[in-house]
């Protein structure tokens, strides 16, 4: 039987472009006053509509900001993904999460920044993030970073690797994502919000040294 590809009716179309809205004047409320300071009836009324009428396409403050950290996790999985698959190694791998983080700085601290209050995600937004972290460790596996069975963190990681999903990685790989993950986001996260402003430093060599002193990151 042949799969329905019926175009999509003028009402779901108009439903599209409103959420679609929705979300682009939420983006800039968070870049003004942040996530905690998501107001869906000033959105509804920005966008000269009420706020019953607004709450026919999100239920909730929630319910949007869910539906942006799911858009932000699927942007920067499929990213990664990307990058893996064109044999990126971990300073391309790098390179693309610095080119995603600082395309839309509020998009990366929605998702790596402080949490919201009283906020919690959904279980599909925890499978989208460990496909990101599945991503990293595919590329930290390949760079082979050896056996170091009397390391406390390797053997620490050996027991307590549920961050890393179902994948296989040996302690070795595990503990070189992150060292990656967490050196990288460092990094990024004061960049972004401009802690180097005035430092008189290129924070675009910082990066490239920090890349460069992960193993595999010469």
């Amino acid at each position: 039987m042949a799969a329905d590809t019926a175009s999509p009716s003028p009402r779901e179309r108009y439903r599209s472009q409103v959420r679609a809205e929705i979300k682009a004047k939420a983006w800039e409320q968070i870049a003004s006053a942040g996530a905690s300071g998501l107001s869906l009836n000033a959105i509804a009324k920005e966008m000269g509509m009420s706020g019953p009428a607004l709450y026919r396409y999100f239920g909730g403050r929630d319910d949007l900001i869910t539906e942006l950290v799911r858009d932000a996790y699927r942007s920067l999985a499929d990213t990664f993904r990307a990058a893996a698959d064109e044999g990126a190694d971990l300073p391309g791998l790098a390179g693309a999460l610095r080119r995603w983080a600082l395309e839309d700085p509020q998009r990366y601290f929605l998702v790596y920044g402080t949490p919201v209050p009283g906020y919690r995600a959904p279980d599909d937004i925890t499978a989208i993030a460990q496909e990101i972290m599945a991503a990293l460790l595919d590329v930290c596996a390949a760079e082979e970073p050896g056996d170091a069975s009397s390391d406390a963190l390797e053997s620490h990681l050996a027991d307590h690797r549920r961050w890393a999903g179902d994948h296989f990685a040996p302690p070795p790989v595990l503990r070189l994502a992150l060292t990656f993950w967490t050196r990288l986001h460092g990094v990024l996260s004061l960049e972004l919000a401009g802690h180097f402003t005035g430092m008189g430093f290129d924070p675009d060599l910082l990066f490239a040294a920090e890349v460069e002193g992960l193993p595999g990151g010469r």
